[in-house]
């Protein structure tokens, strides 16, 4: 099975590929460090499997998902991952996962989940199958992506529009764009009432 990995932490990406390689069954035919170059990585070299992080810079990882599954219906993407959270699990879905892993999963669970997503099986951990069932039994609100959370945090933290670019290597205009499509999920029209709601709604905390 061919795998392409996607992380932009080169620690995690080189063990995740060390062990991967120690598996016969498995061949890491590229390491991607951002959402665009696993993009173009993926249309180049048409891996089995894409295995990618949620937060990258130059483009998140959902919206590398939604990429490549517009144009490779066949390659299937696992997400593996740290963030656990339905407003990160939602997206990934939607924009075209089949799987979704986290960081701290058992070697052989890893490998189980290649396997089944190589193959078109969906497959969620529990702990994220949970997240799910919660989210489907309380009340239907738009998530934020992982990008979106990063960016309130840093307006949380009273960074304007130049220093959010700067700390997360976008432009002052992609900031601006994450910042309406924040104000619109939480029906709110400015920094400080949008940072508020989401603390009430428990996506942001004291202190993160």
């Amino acid at each position: 099975m061919r795998v392409l990995i996607a992380d932009d932490h080169k620690l995690i990406s080189e063990g995740i590929k060390r062990a991967l390689d120690d598996t016969p069954d498995f061949e890491v035919v590229a390491e991607a460090t951002n959402g665009a170059e696993a993009v173009a990585l993926a249309n180049r070299l048409q891996p089995h499997v894409v295995l990618t992080d949620l937060s990258m810079p130059q483009m998140d990882g959902v919206t590398a998902i939604g990429q490549i599954k517009a144009e490779h219906q066949d390659i299937q993407i696992l997400v593996l991952t740290s963030y656990d959270s339905d407003s990160d699990i939602l997206p990934a879905i939607e924009a075209g996962a089949i799987g979704y892993l986290l960081k701290d999963a058992p070697r052989e669970e890893l490998y189980e989940a290649i396997r089944a997503a190589a193959q078109g099986k969906p497959l969620l951990t529990s702990a994220v199958a949970s997240r799910l069932m919660e989210r489907m039994r309380g009340p239907a609100v738009e998530a934020l992506s992982s990008r979106e959370i990063e960016v309130l945090k840093l307006v949380a933290r009273g960074a304007n529009n130049k220093e959010i670019a700067n700390q997360l290597y976008v432009t002052e205009a992609t900031v601006k764009s994450h910042l309406i499509r924040i104000y619109g999920k939480l029906n709110v029209t400015d920094r400080t009432a949008a940072v508020v709601k989401a603390m009430e709604q428990g996506i942001l905390r004291l202190g993160s």
